[in-house]
């Protein structure tokens, strides 16, 4: 492995998986066993569809059998299907890094919701933006969008997102050397 950059359980069974960001790769392991197995990338940094260029954070989706990716240096969170040879484009650009509502810069977290909602920590952006399920279009729900600030409602650089079953979200806000809880409204 290179830069092992983030690891998701799948509670269900004995099988781990580890975002392998220097390697552009997701491998899944079995408790006990020390080689993996690739399950998502390796084909080299790239956008294509059966490529990964740099996932930093992976989040095991058991209702879809699926890994939710943020494929930081594409500028994406992909979805990849256990068992599939390509990804699905979730939220972002591959390729090209913005801040609009369609568009992520150098993404780092993610985690899903009850209801499939999406939470993104959108790292270069200073924001976390929430994806509806279906829809491409982000919502900024904390931070402020491309504005680092110290203030309570302010983000800068946050790696890391968290919501808890009463829909609470925690935010690790790194550069600012906290971690925001924001309560749901």
């Amino acid at each position: 492995m290179s830069l092992p950059y983030s690891i998701a359980l799948d509670s269900n069974s004995t099988i781990f998986y580890v975002a392998d960001a220097g390697n552009h790769r997701i491998l899944k392991f079995v408790f006990n066993i020390t080689t993996g197995t690739l399950i998502a990338g390796g084909q080299g940094p790239g956008t294509a569809t059966n490529q990964l260029y740099f996932p930093t954070c992976i989040y095991f989706d058991s209702a879809s059998n699926s890994l939710f990716i943020t494929n930081m240096n594409a500028y994406s969170v992909v979805q990849w299907v256990l068992g599939s040879s390509i990804w699905k484009l979730v939220a972002g650009i591959p390729g090209s890094y913005g801040s609009t509502p369609l568009s992520l810069n150098n993404p780092q977290g993610v985690t899903l919701d009850s209801a499939g909602n999406i939470y993104v920590a959108d790292t270069s952006n200073h924001r976390i933006q929430l994806f509806r399920p279906g829809n491409a279009t982000g919502t900024t729900i904390a931070g402020s969008g491309n504005t680092p600030g110290a203030s309570s409602s302010l983000l800068n650089n946050p790696r890391s997102v968290l919501v808890d079953n009463q829909l609470n979200l925690y935010v690790s806000d790194t550069n600012n050397d906290r971690i925001q809880m924001f309560t749901r409204c």
